[in-house]
């Protein structure tokens, strides 16, 4: 869960002021810091992001994966006033525009968070809330230890619906993209 240091609310432009060898997230202008990953959290990540390049080149979308900063905003909030900015694992943006310095000031088409005990509080709850109030359309949670995702995908109603589930050897097909099938096996066969 984020730290409250003291009772001041961050925003982006705080955030630019923190060292750059450290990682950070913040929640609704709450700082929490990030450790580094696992090598088999990266190993998932550099599969999943390679399945999904291979398939958006010559596209519109493109896929970027952490560090890369996402900044949520509120209404009305400006980029540097955001209080919401996260490193999602991966993330794939179809609208351009908000492509600014360090990463990405919008709402992403999906975002897909690679879940470890530590980050599982953040993943399934704040992230999980705030992706679906600011509308992505698809939203994954990959649990490395038991070798699983979870896609949620956002429905008429601006609510993520029960999610679709799993495991190490099926098949996916990525909702947003349709025709596009991300294979599990070689996601999970190396951990």
């Amino acid at each position: 869960m984020p730290v409250q240091q003291e009772k001041k609310k961050y925003t982006f432009a705080d955030y630019l002021k923190w060292p750059e060898n450290e990682r950070w997230e913040i929640f609704d202008g709450i700082p929490s810091m990030r450790a580094a990953q696992t090598w088999q959290h990266q190993a998932i990540s550099r599969e999943i992001l390679t399945q999904f390049n291979n398939y958006l080149k010559d596209k519109p979308c493109q896929v970027f994966a952490s560090p890369f900063d996402l900044r949520l905003p509120e209404t009305n909030e400006k980029d540097e006033e955001t209080t919401f900015v996260v490193q999602p694992d991966i993330l794939v943006v179809c609208d351009n525009v908000g492509l600014k310095g360090t990463g990405y000031y919008g709402t992403p088409t999906l975002v897909i968070e690679i879940s470890s005990p530590t980050t599982a509080r953040n993943d399934k709850v704040w992230k999980f809330n705030r992706y679906e109030k600011a509308g992505v359309k698809e939203y994954w949670i990959v649990e490395p230890d038991g070798k699983f995702i979870s896609v949620f995908t956002l429905l008429s109603n601006n609510r993520y619906g029960r999610p679709e589930s799993y495991t190490e050897t099926d098949l996916v097909e990525v909702s947003v993209f349709p025709g596009f099938i991300v294979d599990l096996k070689p996601i999970f066969e190396n951990i």
